[in-house]
């Protein structure tokens, strides 16, 4: 059987902690920004983690991260 290509567009997108979880980058960020405060524009910058909802769709893509 051969190997299980990753979905290199979600490589780009998440990674993996060191628990398991899933990091993504939050949107909301890119343009528009005078209208967001600057309190909201500092935690937009930090990374989230992946919904459990959505979970089995990022595994699927990343085959051997997990």
């Amino acid at each position: 059987m051969p190997k299980m290509k990753t979905k290199r567009c979600a490589a780009k997108r998440f990674s993996i902690t060191g628990s398991g979880k899933v990091k993504r980058r939050q949107q909301n960020l890119r343009h528009i920004l005078t209208k967001k405060s600057s309190k909201r524009k500092r935690r937009l910058g930090n990374p989230a983690a992946v919904d459990k909802a959505n979970m089995r769709s990022v595994k699927r893509m990343l085959p051997y991260a997990f």
